[in-house]
């Protein structure tokens, strides 16, 4: 079995949306994703100073058979199922966890590569390099946030709704570094014909200035970009009016983007459902297409 998470997620400073963002949603509460929020020591309580890995085998293996009590007494709930699991899923990542998030043994050349160590890039380069390193050791899903210092004076997603002029520069030089380092060091290693790379956000931003030096929430189009994983290179699909207020080119709803996000992954979208409260749901509801179009 796995000695880390299937699905992690790096955000050195979390979102005022918080634990919703990685949440299961409506399926069993084990495939929510596990946060990672101090970059310099990821995993608290790696180890235990009190009790050999002999003892605290013996000691898990008591505390899953009074779980078991415990669980078998009441109705299905997939939190305590979850909760159950995450201690033998603690227990294994003492032996895998420490190295997968030590950087401690990357060349000189990959880290200046990603700009670890540069005032200006060196939160997001780790996050994106961690990325890659749990990539590499089988990790699922990889969540990555970029968090800013934004005019609310907090640490915020990137969600400019002022001071524009110096806040958009400032995480561009952040973020574009990093992102393009780890495609280059995906592709290099064999890796990124089977990982696919998503960036985007909630939605877009109106493409004119609030207030003169922001911008407002805009759903009505705006873009994200795929690499790898079986997307066709060098393409731009779709576009917008000449205002880039409406997409008016080849739209693609977001249940399409999930659809072709699965289709990807190997799955039918029209065919992965799961019972929830009466009904089976499914991630696109009850429509998307798959984009051929963007496919390799």
């Amino acid at each position: 079995m796995p000695g880390i998470p299937g699905f992690v997620v790096l955000s050195p400073a979390q979102p005022a949306q918080g634990a919703p963002l990685w949440s299961s949603s409506f399926l069993p509460a084990a495939y929510q994703g596990t946060l990672v929020a101090d970059l310099k020591n990821p995993i608290a309580d790696l180890s235990n100073p009190t009790l050999s890995h002999r003892q605290q085998r013996g000691q898990l293996d008591v505390l899953k058979q009074l779980n078991q009590i415990h669980e078998e007494a009441r109705e299905e709930d997939t939190r305590l199922s979850a909760r159950i699991a995450s201690f033998e899923l603690a227990f294994r990542m003492q032996a895998e966890a420490p190295e997968a998030f030590d950087l401690a043994g990357e060349s000189p050349a990959t880290l200046k590569l990603y700009g670890v160590g540069d005032t200006t890039t060196d939160i997001f380069a780790r996050q994106c390099l961690l990325a890659r390193r749990l990539v590499e050791r089988g990790v699922r899903m990889v969540q990555v946030y970029h968090t800013q210092t934004s005019h609310r004076a907090s640490c915020q997603l990137w969600d400019q709704h002022g001071n524009l002029h110096i806040e958009l520069p400032n995480n561009c030089a952040a973020t574009d570094q990093p992102i393009a380092a780890l495609l280059k060091d995906l592709k290099g290693r064999g890796l990124l014909d089977d990982t696919l790379v998503i960036w985007g956000g909630e939605f877009g931003r109106t493409p004119t200035a609030e207030n003169g030096d922001g911008r407002e929430h805009h759903p009505f189009g705006f873009t994200m970009w795929l690499a790898g994983g079986g997307i066709k290179g060098g393409l731009v699909h779709g576009a917008t009016d000449e205002y880039g207020w409406y997409a008016v080119q080849d739209k693609v709803h977001v249940h399409d983007l999930h659809a072709t996000i699965l289709h990807l992954m190997g799955m039918n979208h029209e065919k992965l459902t799961y019972r929830y409260s009466g009904r089976d749901y499914r991630l696109t509801d009850v429509s998307g297409r798959i984009v051929h179009e963007i496919l390799a």
